[in-house]
């Protein structure tokens, strides 16, 4: 029998904390390892339960679910730690930030218990949770004022095929769409997504849209 998604839940609104640990608890194959109320406390608290997932409040007193998914994300310690950012709002300024400092996904609060749990899964197994439309538009808007985009450069040493694959990626495209569109085999897909995960040195596949874009291989509006 395969091990429970150890869930952490982060969010400073006690009522909130309570219905997610209820849905999660009641879910198969999960259950919640510990609550923060803050930022602070969630770094702790992951670095000492070591969860699968983390379920992210951005907004919060003490230290943001930014900075706190930055600290989990950069930290050795917690690298099989995975980030589930949530917001309130689909536009939320505080969405790309996290995206860039290392969560692998965001979903809204007000998502379906049935979304959110299949989120979770998917987090937990190593990929990201972008809804390809929302995903387009926010990396559209985001990275056009970043400050901190990434050179051409760290693009060197990909394939032709693999930059081919990572424009895809960028435009939500999942892996079996890849392989339809260009005509090979879904290992031969999942190998390329493997080569850019390592060469990009990216945890997911939200990192890799981010690195996309900010490296101008992808661009607004560019089509699949």
């Amino acid at each position: 029998m395969a091990e429970a998604v150890r869930v952490l839940i982060v969010d400073d609104q006690a009522l909130l904390r309570g219905s997610f640990r209820v849905l999660i608890d009641s879910t198969s194959g999960m259950e919640t390892v510990g609550e923060a109320g803050d930022g602070a406390r969630a770094v702790e608290l992951a670095r000492e339960l070591k969860p699968d997932v983390v379920l992210m409040d951005l907004r919060m007193p003490v230290m943001d679910g930014i900075a706190a998914t930055r600290e989990i994300c950069s930290d050795e310690a917690m690298v099989g730690v995975r980030v589930l950012a949530l917001t309130m709002f689909d536009m939320d300024e505080y969405i790309y930030p996290a995206l860039q400092a290392g969560a692998s996904g965001f979903m809204l609060k007000d998502a379906s218990p049935s979304d959110l749990v299949a989120g979770i899964r998917v987090i937990a197994t190593g990929e990201g949770v972008l809804a390809p439309t929302v995903t387009r538009r926010l990396i559209e808007n985001f990275s056009r004022g970043s400050e901190s985009a990434r050179p051409a450069p760290r693009l060197v040493g990909l394939t032709r095929r693999e930059q081919e694959v990572l424009v895809l990626i960028a435009n939500g495209l999942s892996n079996t769409e890849i392989a339809q569109h260009l005509m090979v085999s879904l290992p031969t897909v999942k190998t390329h997504v493997s080569s850019l995960l390592s060469k990009l040195s990216a945890r997911d596949r939200a990192q890799l849209v981010i690195i996309a874009y900010e490296s101008g291989l992808a661009e607004p509006g560019m089509p699949a």
